[in-house]
């Protein structure tokens, strides 16, 4: 049980870390001129990662001794997180910001695929339920993610394409 309740632990800090982190680089950015997008469905992502957070704690089996195999995917899932925050440096954030004129990232894994830290945050919410014996929760909050993820990745496609059109321009 104390391994299952460090891990949350972790994760809590984790993304207390990364929303202030994300608060700077969001003030430097429309400091810059940059313009936020999809900030309707922002407070979406909040409640969701906070519910789900609450949610593993909740459900948290008493006698749980946390999945070995899972947890090395779940730390594995951070390491591809902290390449995508680095490949964007100050252009990362929690928010949709766009600074007109910025070049597009296209190194570390935006070489490879387009939204890489939706993929960390999709397979975290689902690999560390299922690590603490949690199915249900892995389940509910993969299809809520799955659901949200859906109109921010087409909004932020929808808002870089308008980037991407001008750069070669």
């Amino acid at each position: 049980m104390i391994a299952a309740l460090a891990l949350v632990a972790f994760v809590a800090v984790q993304r207390g870390v990364e929303l202030f982190y994300a608060r700077r680089n969001t003030r430097r950015l429309l400091a810059a001129g940059g313009v936020e997008a999809g900030a309707e469905h922002y407070p979406l992502f909040i409640l969701l990662h906070a519910s789900w957070l609450i949610a593993l704690l909740a459900y948290l089996p008493r006698s749980v001794e946390p999945n070995g195999w899972l947890v090395a995917v779940f730390f594995a899932l951070q390491g591809l997180r902290v390449w995508a925050i680095r490949s964007l440096g100050p252009f990362w954030t929690t928010r949709l910001i766009t600074v007109p004129g910025a070049p597009l990232v296209r190194r570390g894994p935006y070489r490879f695929i387009r939204h890489p830290n939706y993929v960390v945050v999709a397979g975290e919410i689902a690999v560390l339920p299922l690590a603490l014996g949690e199915p249900w929760v892995a389940l509910g909050f993969s299809l809520l993610n799955a659901g949200l993820l859906a109109v921010r990745i087409r909004k932020e496609d929808d808002t870089l394409s308008e980037r991407q059109s001008t750069e070669h321009a």
